[in-house]
């Protein structure tokens, strides 16, 4: 059996796993060994699993792969510390992924897609089209990869499902990424640190309420008007703005939860004082939170960033009518790793 027939282990849930070992006369308890072994310590040899034995894993490499997934093609590194990271999968395909070290945290920014098919105009990623979905292994496969980027004083706390896609298209594999993410027994992260921006597809939404994975949820939003919104977010001719609203108001919030509204800021076309006024009446009623980031250019982009006179004055407008606001300025700009720039290209490609 060749390697391109082999299972690839990380794109198989704990479940699969059971199934796979059973299929081999193996006893229940070694897909817990297994399992502890891809997905708590991101193992990439057989040889590192020591309490499994040499013939067990013998049996398990002829049928399944554990070889790390991705490959890092080129890491570009920021001034401002932030460091992109173009992937190449089994079959050539370019995704990026972004860390992000803050103060007291450091933060991956992960693709779900090859591309996306959304189109938002104020996206690189949309504006490229699109190829194909990730596969859980290869949204994991962004974790336990970037983990091995890390300088010695970082410790990754945060994951965003924000870099290239939408999570909502490939909803199996990020439901599984998400199932690993937050289970103790796999890599334990905290639903507090961890967020998934969707640009809005309701069905998408009422799935993720269901699921009953803990995570926070980022809703790009981009207008306050379905006649604007139509024009820079074509998702929006098919879940108005509206229907969205509803979807939003009754999906499930843990306590002490919001969700987050991220909404970039276009010069002339967004940041007007009465745009500012109509994102606060469509939020009334939910429990929100907002973000304004101001767009991160890109070569070719139809828009600009606005003043900073127009940010502020934006923000203004939402915080005296008692929203929870702020700004966010993205890190990486210098390589094109920032919000909306990614492109799977090597920097300055």
């Amino acid at each position: 059996m060749t390697s391109l027939a082999k299972k690839r282990l990380l794109d198989l849930s704990p479940t699969d796993l059971q199934e796979l070992v059973l299929e081999l006369g193996e006893k229940p308890y070694r897909a817990e060994q297994l399992a502890a072994w891809l997905f708590r310590r991101g193992a990439e040899s057989w040889a590192t699993m020591t309490d499994i034995s040499a013939r067990s894993r013998e049996r398990l490499a002829e049928i399944s792969d554990i070889a790390p997934i991705l490959k890092p093609l080129e890491i570009a590194e920021a001034d401002d510390g932030a460091r992109k990271i173009l992937w190449a999968a089994p079959d050539e395909a370019k995704i990026e992924s972004v860390i992000i070290p803050e103060r007291d945290h450091v933060t991956l920014c992960l693709s779900t897609q090859v591309g996306c098919q959304l189109k938002c105009r104020f996206c690189r990623t949309g504006d490229l089209g699109f190829t194909r979905d990730l596969s859980q292994g290869e949204i994991l496969g962004q974790i336990f990869g970037a983990k091995k980027l890390l300088k010695p004083e970082e410790k990754l706390t945060n994951i965003v499902f924000m870099g290239m896609g939408e999570p909502l298209l490939t909803l199996d594999s990020v439901l599984g990424a998400l199932a690993i993410l937050t289970s103790p027994k796999y890599l334990a992260l905290s639903g507090k640190h961890i967020s998934l921006s969707t640009a809005g597809l309701v069905p998408g939404l009422e799935i993720l309420a269901k699921s009953g994975l803990d995570f926070g949820l980022t809703i790009s939003l981009g207008a306050p008007t379905d006649e604007l919104r139509d024009q820079i977010m074509p998702i929006n001719q098919k879940y108005p703005l509206k229907e969205l609203k509803k979807a939003l108001a009754a999906y499930p919030l843990r306590k002490g939860r919001r969700l987050t509204i991220a909404y970039i800021l276009l010069k002339g076309i967004n940041d007007s004082p009465a745009e500012a006024l109509s994102l606060s009446r469509y939020l009334t009623g939910l429990k929100a939170k907002i973000n304004l980031i101001p767009f991160n250019p890109w070569p070719g982009a139809p828009f600009e960033r606005p003043s900073e006179a127009a940010i502020q004055k934006f923000w203004q407008i939402l915080f005296d009518k008692r929203h929870t606001v702020m700004i966010r300025w993205s890190k990486g700009g210098k390589v094109a790793g920032a919000c909306g720039q990614l492109a799977g290209q090597k920097a300055g490609g």
